[in-house]
């Protein structure tokens, strides 16, 4: 499935650091970001998870919350939370089926070897639960700046 602004985003409950869950409809009346990402504690999902810290202050003045979406356990989203002192939620889809609903759960290939795995996708939600924006295949480099920049021109 793919998303596009305008859809309804689809519906999701997911386990989340802190001890919490998240849903969609937990979300409502607030802007939201869900960055989907491989796996914690690589480089470049470190990279993109610190830059989304470092806006933080700024994602919180434009009403914004920052979810981080990976497949990896909620131990080893816990771990990565505490070791980069990251203070917005990691939410685990073990299952993929949010993922998949997403259509961020893919097939890759790398050295010709084909395995499914997660495509660095980012999704803007506006407040009553429609999708804004998205951005695919996403390039970590001056990502969370863009991703901040739609966030506060979206009432």
């Amino acid at each position: 499935m793919s998303l596009n602004p305008g859809n309804k985003a689809p519906a999701f409950t997911l386990p989340a650091t802190g001890g919490t869950d998240i849903s969609l409809e937990s979300l409502k009346g607030r802007k939201a970001v869900l960055y989907f990402y491989p796996k914690d504690d690589t480089s470049g999902c470190t990279l993109e998870a610190k830059d989304f810290q470092a806006l933080g202050k700024e994602f919180e003045a434009a009403d914004t919350v920052i979810i981080g979406v990976s497949p990896d356990p909620m131990t080893s989203h816990d771990k990565f939370r505490a070791k980069y002192g990251l203070e917005f939620p990691l939410a685990s889809d073990e299952e993929k089926a949010m993922l998949e609903a997403y259509g961020v759960w893919v097939e890759k290939s790398m050295y010709g070897r084909k395995y499914m795995g997660v495509e660095r996708t980012t999704v803007l939600i506006d407040r009553d639960g429609t999708i804004a924006k998205v951005w695919n295949k996403v390039k970590v480099q001056g990502h969370a700046q863009e991703v901040l920049a739609a966030a506060k021109a979206l009432k």
